[in-house]
């Protein structure tokens, strides 16, 4: 049979960034380097949100999401990666592909929707600050990051299973370091329509909606900070951060996804995708500690209080 279908695929050649040998030691370091970086930074943030009282916040408790899905947003790609470079191997089971298809739409749409909120927590905070306690209580908390993680679930198991039904002719070799969905798509022999579609849909959906959402909490804070009296650099600070990671975050994926595709990925889209699954999640725990004196405060609690648990 010249038509092999997807089943009937017991594994993918991912190419990786690059087939010179010289380069494979490099790059091994770097993205060990990266990704024991990420933990370490995410795990901290997390923990001394937990040690700090004063971090028991709705702002903070978004933050602590964030860290905990950028560990597992990374954690798929990466791993194997090392794996595939310390071996000198490139392949990936066909089992092992889809599962990073899924978890990287799953992570990736509810990363989208998790900074959508983090930006309406401060709308809330800046704009309606008498009855913020009020809007954004526990339960008002938990029921947005509850919607966060169950959309991304429920929406990337619908790619999941049209992409599963793809064929591939014999075509296994992926021109990737990961198996990113687009990817799998241009080496399908079968008709892509609807799994272009739902790209798309899902590129409006968890793109353009959530950053019009940003766009428009941060005018109408704009609006409200510039009319204060006094304290407008401490009330807009807190907004910084969150401004930077989504520039960042939303500039490279849209970059990916809002823009014609060529028939083959070039080294500038490998490029762009080690930014927002890799280097992203590593400068996210920076970016916030770095311009915040109450995350400062908690990691410093946090080193004074690991020595007294041994």
């Amino acid at each position: 049979m010249s038509n092999l279908n997807q089943s009937s695929v017991k594994e993918f050649i991912l190419l990786g960034l690059s087939d010179n040998p010289d380069m494979q030691v490099p790059l091994f370091q770097l993205f060990l380097m990266i990704y024991m970086s990420t933990l370490a930074g995410n795990i901290l943030l997390i923990m001394a949100v937990r040690v700090d009282n004063h971090l028991h916040t709705p702002m903070y408790f978004f933050l602590s999401n964030l860290s905990f899905l950028d560990i597992c947003y990374t954690s798929i790609i990466v791993p194997k990666m090392l794996v595939n470079i310390a071996i000198s191997s490139k392949s990936i089971t066909s089992a092992g592909c889809y599962l990073q298809v899924y978890f990287y739409l799953f992570l990736g749409e509810t990363e989208c929707i998790l900074l959508a909120s983090m930006a309406y927590d401060r709308y809330v905070a800046i704009c309606n600050p008498l009855r913020y306690n009020v809007i954004m209580d526990t339960a008002s908390c938990i029921r947005m990051i509850s919607v966060c993680w169950m959309t991304g679930s429920v929406v990337s198991s619908v790619d999941i299973v049209y992409t599963c039904k793809l064929s591939f002719c014999g075509h296994i070799t992926i021109d990737h370091f990961f198996c990113e969905a687009p990817s799998l798509l241009q080496l399908s022999c079968s008709d892509i329509t609807v799994n272009n579609i739902l790209t798309l849909v899902g590129a409006t959906r968890f793109l353009l909606a959530p950053i019009a959402l940003i766009l428009f909490s941060y005018i109408q804070i704009f609006l409200v900070v510039v009319r204060l009296p006094s304290g407008r650099y401490k009330a807009f600070s807190t907004c910084v951060s969150h401004l930077i990671v989504v520039v960042i975050f939303y500039g490279t994926a849209m970059f990916m996804y809002l823009r014609p595709r060529y028939s083959s990925i070039e080294f500038t889209d490998k490029m762009v995708s080690v930014f927002y699954t890799i280097v992203t999640p590593m400068l996210n725990p920076l970016i916030y500690s770095l311009r915040n004196k109450d995350v400062q405060r908690a990691l410093s609690l946090l080193g004074r209080s690991i020595p007294s648990l041994k």
